[in-house]
């Protein structure tokens, strides 16, 4: 099922798993796809019916030129839900996925199990940086921003010693429609979750990168500081610290959702 058909808009999916086992719902970040989720698949398709999907401007799931939300980005996760038959499911998201995690748990706790927030943050300003992220994708396309983006989601060592991932991630971001993103970047911009989330009721993982500049630890002890109960680890790894740390990622979030 690579195309699912929600509400009249069309959604890449895959999923990978046995039918029957509990379903985790995963969300990635802006400026990728649902491939960055690759290295976790063989391992959590062993324990979860794994559902991921290209958010909404991403992949090969359409860019409407709309204003986006982190409302609207969620209410499309729990439209593919509903279009598959799922009730309730867990939930892992990374950055932007993280953000939609949150909203979702805070709205619609109900439709979740326990839920990882991963390299993410409630409240991303100033207005003006994404203002100008979005002017510059906007009138020279992706490509000028591949680079410097790289250079904020992995670790020096790591951006050496690991090519061919790196190679993949860049590849990502280059393809992403450039209206796509800017929109995202507008609904990161107008997004503050900080007192709302402290509503959440859901068991909940907090993942922290430790040289994370993107979203610097900070953000995620403040995510964690705010919502009852949640827990944190924190990983050796920059922003796609699923990327930077497979093994440790894995674990990590294999363990809290087995409860």
């Amino acid at each position: 099922m690579p195309m699912l058909n929600v509400r009249g808009e069309e959604f890449h999916i895959r999923i990978d798993g046995a039918e029957g086992a509990p379903v985790l719902l995963l969300s990635n970040s802006l400026g990728t796809n649902l491939s960055m989720w690759d290295p976790q698949i063989p391992a959590w398709s062993q324990h979860f019916r794994v559902v991921r999907y290209d958010s909404r401007g991403h992949g090969r799931s359409p860019a409407q030129d709309k204003p986006y939300s982190i409302a609207m980005l969620a209410d499309d996760a729990l439209a593919i839900l509903d279009a598959l038959g799922i009730e309730k499911a867990h939930w892992c998201g990374l950055s932007k996925g993280g953000m939609v995690g949150q909203w979702l748990a805070t709205h619609h706790g109900e439709r979740l199990g326990r839920v990882v927030l991963a390299n993410t943050a409630a409240h991303m300003g100033p207005p003006e940086l994404w203002d100008g992220r979005i002017r510059t994708v906007r009138t020279q396309g992706m490509g000028v921003l591949v680079q410097p983006t790289l250079e904020r989601w992995f670790t020096p060592e790591f951006r050496e010693s690991a090519k061919e991932t790196v190679a993949k991630v860049s590849e990502m971001l280059a393809t992403t429609p450039a209206v796509g993103y800017a929109n995202c970047c507008a609904a990161i911009r107008d997004m503050d979750q900080r007192e709302s989330i402290r509503a959440i009721a859901s068991p909940v993982l907090v993942v922290i990168g430790g040289r994370d500049p993107a979203t610097p630890p900070a953000a995620g002890h403040e995510i964690a500081d705010a919502i009852p109960g949640a827990r944190r680890v924190e990983l050796d790894a920059a922003h796609l610290s699923n990327l930077e740390q497979p093994a440790g990622f894995e674990k990590a979030v294999t363990d809290f959702l087995k409860g």
